[in-house]
């Protein structure tokens, strides 16, 4: 894949796949997918492949392609699914086809590849660890967010896109979770350098990575937390502790300072509030940002907002009558404004 990307860019993007993730405990067994994504992005100069659907050659020009969503699927990784969700957000939108491209990422599983007899340079993950941004298990071991570079350098490929405007990464549920970690160590800056403007839309996920040893109290204010109480609370993906080793250089409140300025939409669907959601991480340093997703998603916007009263440049929205549906969720009028800048969504 040619690339014309300016040097500063690819720097920096090309920093990111140097990221080592803490160690993940043993993943539980997962079903499956039904289907492997047809097309194929090479990565690591063509040593691996990754798989993917995008909603036209985008490795041709595009010259009438402005903006670009990238739906990042949860822990199912049913991208099939989550394409048809993003086709379908498009035509509600009423956008032009022509001028919006559609990308969803799958990040597999080794068991997708055992059970698909995939070639063994495919990438794929142990479990759900390309959750936490952990390198591959097989192709070679790069990180679920080296990644998610790779697909922005190749959309900041003037030759193939030379009137791109937007890039806006989506995701629901594990993939919200995916992009509000990404949020933090991506190199967004340096897209917009190019002039190209970057915003994720981070909807229910379970949690978040927060910037420091706060958690929501009992009425859902920030306040130190009991550490007795969970030993790994701050532990990545939850906290700044073991964090990646790509941004371990950088202290907490450098990340915060850089992560505060991200354009990012927060949804939060307003009957996603079930503590016994068969999907929602019960762990126990998930459990210290609340006690289901909305209270967590409450919880952590409150902890920017009292950390920075002179405003931010992310909202949060709890879009009414939404449960844990990803389909639902991102047709929602708020999605929808997030995504694609329609009008519908209010404060």
């Amino acid at each position: 894949m040619g690339s014309n990307v300016p040097l500063r860019l690819a720097v920096a993007i090309a920093a990111s796949a140097l990221i080592v993730a803490p160690a993940i405990a043993p993943a539980r067994a997962v079903r499956p997918v039904s289907v492997i994504a047809d097309a194929r992005m090479p990565v690591e100069q063509g040593q691996a492949q990754f798989p993917l659907y995008v909603s036209a050659d985008w490795n041709a020009p595009q010259p009438a392609v402005q903006r670009a969503v990238i739906i990042v699927h949860g822990r199912l990784r049913n991208a099939d699914t989550y394409f048809r969700t993003a086709q379908h957000a498009r035509e509600l939108a009423g956008v032009d086809p022509a001028a919006t491209l559609l990308v969803a990422p799958q990040f597999l599983a080794t068991a997708d590849v055992s059970a698909h007899h995939a070639p063994g340079d495919l990438l794929s993950w142990r479990g759900n660890a390309w959750m936490a941004g952990a390198d591959a298990a097989s192709g070679v071991p790069v990180s679920s967010y080296a990644v998610l570079d790779d697909i922005a350098r190749h959309l900041a490929d003037r030759r193939l896109f030379p009137n791109l405007k937007t890039i806006v990464f989506v995701g629901h549920s594990g993939g919200a979770q995916v992009l509000q970690r990404y949020a933090i160590v991506s190199h967004a800056d340096a897209l917009a350098a190019e002039g190209i403007d970057v915003r994720f839309v981070v909807a229910s996920p379970s949690s978040y990575a927060y910037f420091d040893a706060q958690r929501p109290d009992a009425n859902g204010a920030p306040a130190a937390f009991d550490a007795s109480r969970c030993a790994d609370f701050d532990r990545w993906k939850y906290g700044m502790e073991n964090r990646p080793a790509s941004i371990a250089g950088s202290t907490p409140a450098q990340l915060e300072a850089d992560y505060v300025k991200r354009r990012i939409v927060y949804l939060a669907g307003g009957n996603d509030d079930d503590p016994a959601s068969a999907s929602l991480d019960n762990s126990c340093a998930a459990r210290a940002q609340g006690a289901q997703r909305v209270a967590r998603a409450q919880g952590f916007y409150r902890y920017l907002q009292t950390r920075h009263p002179g405003g931010l440049n992310q909202t949060f929205h709890v879009v009414p009558g939404v449960g844990h549906d990803g389909a639902r969720m991102l047709t929602s009028s708020c999605a929808l404004a997030a995504m694609f800048d329609t009008a519908g969504c209010a404060p």
